[in-house]
């Protein structure tokens, strides 16, 4: 089983109907030909493969279209973010009572999608996208022949990120605005990011094949959207806004940029504090003040989470263990390393393995 391939929102082993296609599917991007998620007939079966890829809802079809339906979708999860390509064929209205806790940029590649998002309509066409944020009442009416490529981004890790380009606490969700200008000069940004993310899929053995530098490509997609899309934080996340602020946010940003740099590596408060020149008191107030949390706890956190990382890429032929692992991230005593996993994850570091 490929990397790519061991990590997906549904088995397509068991979705996988024995039917004789209608349509082909169409204007598929290349690098995701090879990773059909499902191709169905069916609406019932179509709304609840999309719920389990995007947000469980109700898909209606119009009369004198019913009967040409064909659903398919593409695509491929890397960890935190996924790269998706949903074709309904025909005229169809997708109604998600709350989507689900991540974000989603809907970008259609023909045609039209008109969300009412919250009680206010957006429309997105080839040239501007929607974006989704978690918690959302949803009702898209998606037109005839309208394809879109939808890049998903988990909300928890947006979150994390956003957290540490700021340096401290997030005091509330990230609401992004609804609608993306993709003709926009800033928007280049996220056209590039867009684009290596389909060169490493498309290309085998690239870095990301290898299982090597997927973390580096999530976060350029994820502060690509933070910050070209205006949101709630956008004004915070700017350099600018950031330099005028209080130098004491500087200084935990640069301790959560040393931690990131030697999370594989032991740490103690004391080097937090040295590389800072900071004393080790205002480095735990810092941390306590602007994260609610003390710097070995997230020193420690941030472990667990690429632990984690580590063990959902492990493909058999890797041989990879969970013991190695762990002592690659700094948890030199298995046990505990299985305790605090199971806190954090609500499943053993052999069942992600086993994955």
């Amino acid at each position: 089983m490929s990397r790519l391939a061991n990590r997906g929102f549904i088995d397509a082993r068991r979705t996988m109907s024995p039917v004789r296609r209608r349509v082909r599917s169409r204007g598929v991007p290349p690098a995701l030909e090879g990773h059909e998620i499902f191709y169905t007939e069916d609406p019932v079966e179509a709304a609840d493969l999309i719920g389990k890829a995007l947000s469980p809802g109700r898909l209606t079809l119009g009369k004198l279209d019913a009967q040409r339906f064909a659903a398919s979708l593409h695509g491929v999860r890397m960890r935190e973010v996924s790269m998706l390509y949903l074709d309904l064929n025909i005229a169809a209205v997708l109604e998600i009572p709350r989507t689900e806790p991540h974000f989603a940029v809907h970008m259609p590649t023909n045609g039209r999608a008109v969300c009412t998002l919250d009680g206010q309509e957006h429309e997105g066409n080839p040239t501007r996208a929607l974006i989704t944020s978690p918690g959302q009442r949803l009702i898209m009416r998606v037109d005839h022949d309208s394809p879109q490529l939808v890049i998903r981004i988990e909300q928890d890790a947006l979150e994390r990120h956003v957290t540490r380009l700021l340096g401290r606490a997030l005091s509330r969700p990230i609401v992004f605005e609804p609608e993306m200008d993709l003709l926009s000069d800033i928007a280049v940004r996220w056209h590039a990011a867009v684009q290596l993310v389909h060169t490493e899929v498309f290309h085998q053995g690239s870095l990301l094949q290898r299982g090597q530098g997927i973390g580096p490509l999530e976060e350029l997609i994820m502060s690509s959207l933070a910050l070209v899309q205006p949101s709630n934080y956008q004004q915070q996340l700017s350099r600018t806004a950031m330099l005028a602020q209080d130098p004491g946010r500087r200084v935990i940003r640069a301790c959560l940029n040393y931690i990131e740099h030697h999370l594989s590596e032991p740490i103690t408060l004391q080097d937090i504090a040295r590389n800072a020149a900071m004393s080790v008191r205002a480095i735990q107030k810092g941390f306590r003040d602007e994260l609610g949390t003390t710097p070995m706890e997230y020193l420690r956190n941030r472990r667990l989470e690429r632990a984690r990382e580590e063990l959902i890429d492990a493909v058999p032929v890797d041989g990879v263990t969970v013991t190695e692992v762990a002592y690659r991230w700094g948890f030199k005593h298995l046990s505990n390393f299985a305790v605090l996993y199971r806190q954090r994850w609500g499943e053993s570091p052999s069942d992600t393995l086993r994955r």
